[in-house]
Formats: structure tokens, C-alpha cells, sequence
């Protein structure tokens, strides 16, 4: 964050955490989504969130880019630090933190125009400067998406494939420069082959950036994590619903391979989710 855009309390992070997020707990109304959530979140790495659906895997994640102020009702306690700045301290512009941290959604959702002006446009709006034509190029090319899209800039964003789209979409949150990537179940509604195309995509992009995925795919997580974030869900004493909890954060492959706790264990051998 610029100095100007944060007057805010400096928090003493270690160099090698992107994002240190500090017993958070998130609530839609009364209703507690999630809670208590520690996790460092490394720079220059995959993490992934896996876990069972209604765990709060998604909450947590939209709440790294302040996503969830868009939800009526959506609160949250805790702390979530980026460089150092609380994310959620009364002088920082959340339009500004979704620039530096971006998201690449669920579904493919380009905006309804040309394959250069998805890429452009983001750029313009917040005051790039330089070669458009250079940067539409270079972020089609992170993405591995340029071969397919260099002879039709000019058609509609809509007109590429599912995966394209889903690919096109990587581009434009990199072409504004972020410095974090969240990604949320972006392979879920793709094939087998776009999907493998974007986990190649990922390896590529955490040299320039630290990604943070969604994944209910454990063969996804396996194959493009460096860290892993298990969730999971509780009933609720004395009441109805469920509140979703952190289990366990480590090295992927010690989640997979040797747990530390049972629930772990039970979810990653699909004993249950």
C-alpha cells in the first residue's frame, strides 16, 4: 500500500508471509461463518483451501480482499495483514486492496468486450501509462493464453472456450499488477484439458506472484499447492447450522502424507466431505 492511501498502524509481519491472517472470525448477521482462523499465508507460493462445503474455505478467502463488504451483513473481527497494514483499518480504500490482491472467480466472467480491451481496460482505469499493446501481450502470454487469442483481439472475450475465458479472466487481474492472486474453484466448471492448462498456468504465475486457491479437487491441491489450509465444520451448541474452524495449515505434503490431526486424515483419504 502507497503511504498516502494508508495513514494506518504498521504491524511487524515476517518477510516471508504475503498475508497474515490473525483469529479471524467472520459473520453474516448473527450467524458465524467462520471462526478463529490463524494462518500465514507465504509470498511467492500456492496455498490452498480445501475442505468440506460450508466450512467457510470461501469466506475466508474473500475476506483477504475485503470481497465480502459487498455481502450485506457480512462482518468480520480479527485482523487480516497485507505488507504489514491491516486490511480492514478505517483508513484503507478496499478498492485499492482489490487491485493489489486480485480474484479470478468461479465462473469465467468476462467483461462484454473485445479480448484486448478485457486486458486493457483495468489497466487504463487505474492509471497505466505505458504500452498497452505490450502489456495486453505480456499478460495474455502469463496467462498461456496469447497463442489462442493473438489473431482476434479484437473479437468478443465471449467468443473463446470455457477454459479461454476462464484464462482470459487470469490475464485481466494481471494485468493491473497485483502482488496476490486469489483464486475461487477456478477449474470447476472447466474439462479435464482447461483445467490442466490452468494448473500449468499457476506453476508459472507464483514466480511473479503468491496465488491463494479454493479447491474441492484434493488431486488439484496435491498437484499445485505448496501449502495447504484444511477447513472444516462444527454444529453449533445449542443451535442450528454449522461454524466453520481451521484445522490444520502446513506443507502440502505433510497434510496429505502424514497429518497431524485425525480430521485431516478422515478428509484427505475420503473417508467423509
Amino acid at each position: 500500500m502507497t503511504t498516502s492511501q494508508l495513514q494506518t498502524e504498521q504491524h511487524q509481519v515476517s518477510d516471508d508471509t504475503a498475508i497474515s491472517i490473525q483469529n479471524v472470525t467472520i459473520s453474516y448477521g448473527s450467524y458465524e461463518a467462520v471462526k478463529n482462523v490463524y494462518c500465514d499465508v507465504p509470498r511467492g507460493k500456492v496455498t490452498a483451501f480445501i475442505g468440506p462445503s460450508g466450512c467457510g474455505k470461501s469466506t475466508v478467502l474473500r475476506s483477504l480482499n475485503r470481497m465480502n463488504d459487498l455481502i450485506e451483513g457480512c462482518s468480520l473481527k480479527g485482523r487480516v495483514l497485507f505488507d504489514g497494514v491491516d486490511l480492514y483499518g478505517a483508513s484503507v480504500d478496499p478498492v485499492e486492496v482489490r487491485r493489489r490482491i486480485g480474484m479470478v472467480f468461479q465462473q469465467p466472467n468476462p467483461f462484454p468486450k473485445s479480448i484486448y480491451e478485457n486486458i486493457a481496460f483495468g489497466a487504463r482505469i487505474n492509471g497505466f501509462t505505458g504500452d498497452l499493446d505490450e502489456l495486453v501481450e505480456r499478460s495474455l502470454r502469463q496467462a498461456a493464453v496469447w497463442d489462442e487469442c493473438k489473431d482476434k483481439l479484437n473479437e468478443s472475450g465471449y467468443s473463446l472456450s470455457g477454459g479461454q475465458q476462464q484464462r482470459l479472466c487470469i490475464a485481466r487481474t494481471i494485468a493491473i499488477q497485483p502482488e496476490v492472486i486469489l483464486m475461487d474453484e477456478p477449474c470447476s466448471a472447466l474439462d479435464p484439458i482447461s483445467t490442466l492448462k490452468i494448473e500449468e498456468t499457476m506453476h508459472e504465475l507464483k514466480k511473479s506472484f503468491t496465488i491463494v486457491i479454493v479447491t474441492h479437487n484434493m488431486q488439484q491441491a496435491v498437484r499445485v499447492s505448496d501449502m495447504t489450509a484444511f477447513y472444516n465444520a462444527e454444529a453449533v451448541e445449542g443451535g442450528s447450522g454449522k461454524v466453520g474452524y481451521l484445522v490444520e495449515f502446513n506443507e502440502t505434503e505433510k497434510i496429505f502424507n502424514s497429518p497431524q490431526q485425525q480430521a485431516t486424515q478422515d478428509y484427505v483419504s475420503g473417508r467423509f466431505g
